[in-house]
C-alpha cells in the first residue's frame, strides 16, 4: 500500500511516499509560495504516485474541528494567500482519497510516538524552536486539539532583567516565541544561532526562557517525555542548560522517577528531522483505516 505524506511548512513543502511500516521511499520539496503556485505541483506529484491516502501535517493556525464548515482551513497567517485556504478540501478534490490532517507540530509528535523516542508513551510534548515556536501535545493517547489546538509558543514569559533584547512577536511583548525563536536570537544579538555557539550569555538567557516554559508545561500537562526540535535546538549545548533551568524552575515540587533522569526526559528529536514527514505518513495510514 502506498501512502502520501505532506509536511506543509511556511517556507517549504516536503512531500514523501511511504508504506504502512513507516518506510519512506522518496521525498521531494517545493517552496511555499502562494497556494495557486505551490499546490498544483504537490497534487500532480501525489497523483503520479497513485497514493491510497494522504496525510497533511500543516503550519497554522488551522481549523481541526471536523464539525466546522471551515475544517481543513488555514485560519490566519502572514503567508500571502494562505489565510482562509482550505488545504484539506483542495486535496480531496484533487486526489479523491482519504485525507488525514493535523498541525505540523502534532505531526512531528506523532512521528516520534509511532517510530521514535516516545514510542509506547501516552502523554508527551514535542516543541519546535526555529523560525517560530510551536508545540504538539499527546494526552491520554490522543493528540490534543480542543477549541483550536495548543499554541505552546505563545505562553507569556517573565522577562529576564539581564535580557538585552525584547520580544519580536507582533501579538505579545513577552511570549516564548517572541523571546526564543531563531529570528528573536538574530534580532537580539545581530547574528544567527550558528554564529553564536561560543557566547555563553546567549545560551544562558535562551535556556532560562525554555526551561521555565517546560516547567509550566509539566505542571499543566504532565507529559512522560518532552522532545525538543527545530533549528535552534541543533545547538546541542542548549540541552544541559535547559535541564538545569527546568530543574531550578520546578524547585523540587514534582517528584517522579523521570525528574531523576532529565537526560532521558528532555531530549532531542530522534528521527533525523524526518519526524514531521513520518507523522504525516501515520496520519495517512490512520485516515485510510478509518475509511
Amino acid at each position: 500500500m502506498i501512502y502520501g505524506s505532506l509536511e506543509a511548512g511556511g517556507t517549504k513543502m516536503v512531500c514523501a511516499i511511504g508504506d504502512e511500516n513507516g518506510k519512506i521511499f522518496e521525498q521531494v520539496k517545493f517552496p511555499t509560495l502562494t497556494p495557486e503556485e505551490t499546490m498544483p505541483q504537490i497534487f500532480d506529484y501525489f497523483k503520479s504516485k497513485n497514493v491510497q491516502a494522504l496525510g497533511i501535517a500543516c503550519f497554522g493556525p488551522i481549523d481541526l474541528r471536523k464539525d466546522s464548515k471551515d475544517y481543513g482551513s488555514i485560519t490566519s497567517t502572514p503567508k500571502k494567500g494562505w489565510s482562509g485556504y482550505n488545504i484539506v478540501k483542495a486535496a480531496k478534490e484533487a486526489l479523491n482519497v482519504p485525507i488525514g490532517f493535523d498541525t505540523d507540530v502534532n505531526g512531528s509528535l506523532l512521528g516520534e510516538i509511532t517510530y521514535g523516542c516516545a514510542k509506547g508513551l501516552t502523554d508527551a510534548i514535542y516543541l519546535t524552536i526555529g523560525t517560530g515556536v510551536g508545540g504538539g501535545v499527546m494526552s491520554n493517547g490522543k493528540l490534543l486539539h480542543g477549541m483550536l489546538h495548543p499554541e505552546l509558543g505563545h505562553i507569556r514569559m517573565p522577562l529576564l532583567k539581564n535580557d538585552p533584547g525584547k520580544s519580536i512577536c507582533p501579538f505579545h511583548d513577552n511570549c516564548l516565541e517572541g523571546l526564543t525563536s531563531g529570528p528573536s536570537l538574530a534580532a537580539r544579538w545581530g547574528k544567527t544561532a550558528d554564529l553564536l555557539v561560543d557566547n555563553k550569555e546567549v545560551w544562558e538567557i535562551e535556556a532560562t526562557y525554555i526551561g521555565t516554559a517546560l516547567a509550566s508545561y509539566v505542571l499543566t500537562l504532565s507529559p512522560q517525555k518532552i522532545i525538543l526540535g527545530g533549528g535552534v535546538m541543533h545547538q546541542e549545548q542548549l540541552f544541559p542548560l535547559i535541564r538545569e533551568k527546568f530543574k531550578e524552575a520546578l524547585n523540587g515540587y514534582v517528584v517522579t522517577e523521570e525528574m531523576d533522569h532529565l537526560e532521558d526526559y528532555i531530549v532531542p528529536a530522534s528521527l533525523n528531522d524526518d519526524q514531521g514527514i513520518l507523522g504525516a505518513l501515520k496520519l495517512a495510514i490512520d485516515a485510510y483505516a478509518e475509511k
